[in-house]
């Protein structure tokens, strides 16, 4: 039991990480265009990046697949901005009204998130290669709680500004938008792809 504990909080850990902010503002982007109406559209996106983010992990840990480090590092922030990008796009339409392309995309974004960590997590992983699949699930487990958690705070956040401050809902996409854009555009810059 403890060692479902050690991977679960290293899922958990991985995510809410003050250090590792390129998921959190993921989940930002990911979320801004939704509310508490819409959880069932927030849970089925929130739940497929974990999908593709564990697919990533299972397919790196079994040397299915890998990938230079500068390629994912450089790729993560920019489906972090090309989501914060499409949101502006959106501003003002209903939520969930393309959850289909969402839900593609997000898996998709889940897989090149999940390769960022993959390096990292083999090296912390020990045995055989039936030994692998169980500590994936653990940490799989805690990544999805950690992304619950970031989803919950942003949705409280968004009925706050929406009804305390009076924002519409477009004006909090924008804004929320934004902000995730003035972060992520800094990190595609200083990419080390560009040296």
């Amino acid at each position: 039991m403890s060692e479902f504990w050690f991977y679960f909080n290293l899922g958990l850990k991985h995510v809410l990480d003050i250090n590792a902010y390129d998921h959190v503002l993921f989940m930002i982007a990911l979320v801004v265009p939704f509310t508490f109406k819409n959880w069932k559209d927030v849970l089925l996106l929130v739940t497929l990046f974990t999908i593709g983010h564990t697919m990533a992990l299972i397919l790196s840990v079994y040397n299915v697949v890998g990938v230079k480090a500068s390629l994912v590092e450089f790729l993560i922030p920019v489906t972090i901005l090309l989501t914060a990008i499409y949101n502006l796009a959106g501003a003002g339409k209903p939520a969930g009204k393309n959850i289909t392309v969402s839900a593609v995309v997000t898996l998709f974004f889940g897989l090149i998130h999940g390769l960022g960590f993959a390096n990292y997590f083999k090296m912390i992983i020990k045995g055989n290669a039936e030994g692998k699949l169980l500590p994936l699930l653990e940490f799989a487990l805690g990544i999805e709680a950690s992304h619950i958690i970031v989803v919950t705070a942003v949705l409280l956040l968004a009925l706050l500004v929406q009804h305390l401050l009076k924002f519409s809902r477009r004006d909090w996409m924008l804004v929320a938008s934004a902000f995730v854009i003035g972060v992520a555009l800094p990190m595609v810059i200083e990419s080390e792809i560009w040296q």
